[in-house]
């Protein structure tokens, strides 16, 4: 096994001490070293992974070296971020002490299983008690440090800062409260803001014109609708971007012709029918069917018939987009899955029932919407649909005859991203938290002291801090990697990472708020049910780091 301990100078930092020293300077030389380090420890954990049965016998040791090499990767791209000024350097030092810390708990009595020895990771001791000191992370508690965004970008920033402050918060609460629905007003605004136009290309009416600044934009713009809230308002181009990227890459020109446009102005809003009752994120045993039927004057198509859950949006939205099986032959798996763009009637948001009667043979189809109550995140609204004999045009298969088997791939394509957005909205309820936490500790009293005096509540804020900017600048690393055709297993890790450390950050705003964080009256009691479904939406956490960062790390180190 490879040495994994530190350079030798790395212990006498342990004399180094926030409590004695006036101030604690960057040292990104050894947080680089700590990270390397534990990478290091990583691959040594996966190597031992694929020589004793792989992650469907381990699963323990495999999710935690999904998460663990998530966080290792977070604090990698802040090494950069934390180069451009002394505060940034200090939040890299801080992350990459906390990252290293939960690796060493992580590992600590399952050195084995790691296929480690015993203190693999005390050279980073001395690196932790600077950068976790409590006093140390109190002192980042009131600046999160500077994003670093181009000026492009802080227009963008600005912008959808300016219309989620005046649009968007003021909705939020009445809409969570009363279970209501998304304000047209909302989707209006963000159409006229060219909101669905950002992934559409500007040959199709879009405002992409390929590379970085298409996903940076994304992200941005996506993080400050979440701030404003996630139901109404950071998950509304979400839905629309996995439709356009699906199109992008396997539509034909008729059908990018067709359906583009209308997606970029909102003329068309989307939901996404993929997940079944029974199988979830097992896609390869869905049961929901479409099979060659005539429609009318024998126009060809499909009949869809089966039930699909978790459909979000899919009461407002004019069509859906479905994944369904299109071979009978099951041992094909995902290769007998195709892609439809299946137009329907907006219905109620507490429930809808739709029939059609297009076909010659006067045969009469049916669509039915069952909301799904939830405990946040509401305003999308999400439903279960069946489907009986639902008919839709072979024109509205994704490809058309050429895209019969690949509407997993296609989907994938637009999931890929999601997952990214999904780390951006994490951001956004994450600062909606911070933000809120940290103005009612300030007009706080308790036992004669202002709540922000208290070192406990320093410290939370201060980490939060540091969660928050992590979580942020490595998002807006993956952005570059996905504009380059990369990326796809560091959208994975920042998904899985960010949203975890979503709810630690809603937790405790909603702590320091005492008595009043349990109430409605504040918004931090939205902000933590709204951050719960963040792990589990997009890729359930479990599935993601055991179906897809473990399996793609090992195939790394074979």
């Amino acid at each position: 096994m490879r040495d994994l301990r530190l350079p030798a100078y790395l212990p006498q930092m342990g004399s180094v001490s926030p409590m004695s020293s006036p101030c604690v300077t960057p040292d990104l030389q050894t947080a680089a070293e700590v990270i390397d380090l534990s990478s290091r420890v990583v691959t040594q954990g996966l190597r031992q992974l694929s020589t004793t049965g792989g992650a469907d016998k381990h699963q323990v040791l495999a999710y935690d070296l999904a998460h663990a090499a998530s966080a290792v990767e977070t604090a990698r791209s802040l090494l950069d971020y934390g180069s451009k000024g002394d505060h940034e350097g200090l939040i890299a030092c801080a992350f990459t002490a906390d990252m290293a810390h939960e690796l060493m708990t992580k590992l600590i009595g399952r050195e084995t299983l790691w296929g480690l020895e015993a203190n693999s990771l005390s050279a980073t001791l001395p690196f932790i008690t600077v950068y976790r000191d409590p006093e140390f992370i109190a002192s980042l508690a009131d600046i999160q440090g500077p994003r670093h965004l181009d000026d492009d970008f802080e227009m963008v920033q600005d912008t959808f800062r300016s219309f989620t402050d005046k649009v968007i918060s003021p909705r939020a609460e009445h809409v969570h409260r009363y279970n209501e629905d998304v304000p047209e007003e909302i989707i209006s605004g963000l159409a006229e803001m060219g909101a669905f136009g950002l992934s559409v290309p500007a040959e199709y009416g879009g405002f992409s014109e390929g590379g970085q600044g298409e996903y940076m934009a994304m992200v941005v713009a996506t993080e400050e609708l979440s701030r404003g809230s996630l139901g109404i308002g950071g998950s509304l181009i979400t839905r629309p971007e996995i439709l356009t990227r699906a199109l992008v890459k396997g539509g034909t020109e008729a059908q990018k012709q067709e359906w583009l446009p209308k997606l970029a102005t909102a003329e068309v809003m989307v939901a996404v029918a993929v997940t079944e009752p029974d199988y979830g994120s097992d896609v390869a045993g869905m049961k929901v069917t479409a099979v060659p039927a005539t429609g009318p004057e024998g126009q060809a198509g499909y009949v869809i018939n089966g039930v699909k859950t978790w459909c979000t949006f899919a009461g407002r939205a004019d069509v859906l987009m479905l994944l369904a099986r299109t071979d009978p032959d099951r041992s094909k798996t995902h290769r007998g899955l195709s892609l439809f763009i299946v137009p329907k009637p907006r219905g109620d948001a507490h429930g809808f029932e739709f029939t059609q009667n297009v076909r010659d043979d006067g045969s009469v189809g049916k669509m039915e919407g069952r909301p799904i109550d939830t405990i946040g995140y509401r305003g999308m609204h999400s439903y279960e649909i069946a489907l009986e004999n639902w008919w839709v045009p072979a024109s509205n298969l994704i490809g058309e005859e050429g895209g019969l088997g690949k509407g997993f791939y296609y989907q994938m394509e637009g999931f890929e991203n999601g997952r990214l957005q999904t780390a951006a909205r994490a951001v956004g309820v994450m600062q909606a938290a911070y933000e809120a936490a940290y103005d009612y500790a300030h007009n706080r009293t308790v036992f004669g002291n202002n709540v922000a005096e208290y070192q406990l509540t320093q410290v939370k804020l201060g980490r939060m801090a540091v969660l928050i900017q992590a979580g942020r600048q490595f998002g807006y690393e993956v952005a570059k990697l996905m504009a380059k055709g990369e990326g796809t297993t560091e959208a994975s890790m920042v998904k899985a990472y960010v949203c975890k450390a979503a709810e630690w950050v809603a937790r405790e705003a909603m702590q320091i708020h005492g008595g009043y964080g349990y109430a409605e009256e504040y918004s931090v009691s939205r902000l933590y049910v709204d951050a719960r479904v963040l792990s589990i939406f997009e890729g359930a956490d479990e599935t993601l780091c055991l179906k897809v960062i473990a399996r793609r790390l090992l195939d790394n180190i074979q």
